[in-house]
């Protein structure tokens, strides 16, 4: 499967894991326990597929500490601030937000790892963040919903970046195969989460989680996908194309939350930007 389908395939479910984390929420604004349990969830997911592609690729466990160190970044951090954008802005204009890593991914990958530019990947990225910027802009978001939310989403679209940028890095000649490597950022992950998280769990059980274990499974299986297409293809390529989860932030949202997000003018505008930006970008990989 090339990087292009696998990029689509972890936007997808990247999308649902953030409307899957919007209805656990407006059942019980746990942010706590939303955090902890999606990412240890997704956790197991990726050790199950790291498990099943080991007898193919073989491990090199011993290798894929640097992988673990990145997932303390991302999904560590990353995915506190995601369930505080989510719970306090909503799933589809989350989504939209970090729609716009491939600005600051792009750039980082252009300085940094010395990527070649081109005029379709830039314009790509470009139309894909004039979608987010435009359903940002909307005036008529619902009273419950918190601006707050957007600047949550933004700083984990920096911590996003960094983390697809030192992931195409370490991937580069990298004889970890991308399933271990995602089951050791998570690894990483989980463990920050449950660390700044965990103090504040005292009094939950285990049925207070039930509700993100799917999110969890989502998640995780979004992350491999998001490996798998990192070890395939580079960050100018990879990184827009994730972020078309904006699209199917909005849609599933509309689809499964229509009462509560609103999906305005500005929501559809901003989505037909981001899959014009996606299709140039995928066109001209």
């Amino acid at each position: 499967m090339s990087a292009v389908l696998l990029a689509c395939l972890s936007a997808l479910l990247f999308g649902a894991m953030s409307v899957g984390l919007r209805i656990g929420l407006q059942r019980r604004p746990d942010v706590p326990t939303a955090t902890v349990a999606t990412v240890v969830s997704a956790f197991v997911v990726a050790l199950v597929l790291a498990a099943a592609e080991a007898p193919f690729r073989n491990v090199h466990l011993r290798h894929a500490w640097p992988f673990a160190l990145a997932g303390m970044l991302s999904p560590g951090l990353a995915q506190i601030f995601v369930t505080l954008a989510v719970r306090d802005v909503g799933a589809s204009r989350s989504s939209v937000v970090l729609g716009s890593a491939p600005l600051v991914a792009v750039t980082i990958a252009l300085i940094f790892l010395g990527e070649p530019a081109s005029a379709p990947l830039l314009i790509g990225a470009v139309l894909i963040v004039a979608g987010g910027v435009e359903l940002a802009r909307e005036r008529d978001r619902p009273e419950h919903l918190l601006s707050v939310g957007l600047l949550f989403a933004f700083v984990a679209v920096v911590l996003f970046s960094i983390r697809d940028n030192v992931l195409r890095w370490l991937a580069v000649g990298s004889n970890v195969p991308p399933g271990v490597a995602a089951a050791a950022a998570l690894g990483g992950g989980a463990a920050v989460s449950v660390a700044v998280m965990g103090p504040r769990l005292r009094g939950r059980g285990l049925w207070d989680a039930l509700p993100y274990v799917p999110v969890g499974f989502f998640f995780g299986t979004s992350y491999v996908a998001l490996f798998e297409a990192y070890y395939r293809g580079r960050v100018t390529v990879v990184s827009p194309l994730i972020a078309t989860e904006s699209l199917w932030g909005v849609v599933l949202s509309v689809l499964l939350l229509r009462e509560s997000e609103v999906v305005g003018r500005r929501l559809v505008v901003g989505a037909a930007l981001i899959v014009a930006g996606g299709a140039l970008i995928g066109a001209y990989r």
